[in-house]
């Protein structure tokens, strides 16, 4: 069926809800509103006010009480309006959530989601347009997934609702109105398993979320120039694939790695060094990082597009490789 990647997501939480009794939704205005971004509508109405709950505007009880509600045998999952709001609740996510079943010698887990959306698109200016999967990926016992497609949100989304351990699962605020062909009944790759969303030889470009789309979009100006490159779409970000990575990089020789968060220690920065450190004697060029201007984003659109990769941008960093 044709589906948005907004209406994917929706369709991910009813059918987990509908399948597991112990799974919640918790968050600002999930409830009776549908959420800041419409993903959980219609949930109140089907399941009622003790598993769809509205909270007040304080993100740490949100994720605070979604700890408490996972220790105790739910799977909540808990919203947050914007990932840049991230920071608030990091005690609870970073201190506790991804600490317990350690610090429990594996007595006890935290099976949370924890749904946010981030980076740039709305023009929502610099404390609502952050790429900060960064804070979560350096958080050793989260997990976090970004998918690109509505088929990977609805799929990735239902996978964490039955994992042991904390998931952060952000969603990029420019994809939830993309629409696609999305098969409810067919798995997509398994959980922390890279996708090569195009074939070529000359190169390999590795990203993930809406970067996926824009590398496609650089890839096929790329072949009209006798550049074939292999677009990898990583899904999720911890685990990491380099399996997958490894083998298309030593494949091509030649790797770039895109990311729409800051360029400074940020993903790209990591991805570049474990590709170096794994693919060191197959590179014919050093690793490209092509990544998010080190600026808060404004709320003008035009500065706003200029400070993340584009497709543009992303064709011109690869031509210099060549």
């Amino acid at each position: 069926m044709e589906l948005t990647y907004r209406d994917a997501l929706r369709q991910a939480l009813d059918d987990s809800m509908a399948q597991d009794s112990t799974v919640v939704v918790i968050g600002e205005e999930v409830g009776r509103y549908g959420g800041a971004y419409g993903v959980t509508k219609g949930l109140f109405e089907k399941y009622g006010a003790e598993r769809v709950i509205d909270t007040p505007i304080s993100e740490a009880a949100i994720v605070g009480a979604a700890v408490g509600a996972a220790m105790t045998g739910l799977r909540p999952v808990a919203e947050l309006m914007y990932v840049d709001f991230i920071g608030m609740t990091m005690d609870q996510l970073g201190n506790q959530a991804a600490k317990i079943r350690y610090m429990f010698g594996g007595q006890i887990g935290v099976p949370l989601v924890l749904r946010t959306q981030g980076c740039t698109g709305r023009s929502a200016g610099a404390q609502h347009s952050q790429s900060l999967e960064s804070w979560v990926m350096h958080t050793p016992g989260l997990r976090l997934a970004m998918p690109a497609t509505a088929e990977d949100a609805y799929h990735l989304l239902r996978h964490s609702l039955t994992m042991p351990d904390p998931v952060v699962f952000i969603e990029h605020k420019a994809l939830y109105t993309r629409k696609e062909e999305v098969d409810l009944s067919r798995p997509c790759a398994p959980w922390g398993k890279a996708v090569a969303r195009r074939m070529g030889d000359d190169l390999t470009i590795v990203t993930y979320s809406r970067m996926v789309h824009y590398a496609l979009e650089a890839a096929t100006q790329l072949a009209l120039e006798g550049i074939e490159a292999t677009v990898i779409d990583l899904r999720t970000i911890n685990p990491l694939d380099m399996e997958t990575v490894a083998a298309h990089v030593q494949r091509t020789g030649r790797a770039a790695v895109v990311s729409e968060a800051c360029l400074t220690a940020g993903v790209a920065a990591e991805l570049a060094a474990r590709i170096s450190e794994e693919c060191f004697d197959y590179l014919q060029d050093p690793v490209m990082r092509i990544a998010g201007e080190d600026i808060p984003i404004s709320v003008s659109p035009l500065l706003e597009s200029h400070s993340v990769p584009s497709p543009a941008s992303i064709a011109a960093a690869v031509r210099r490789m060549f």
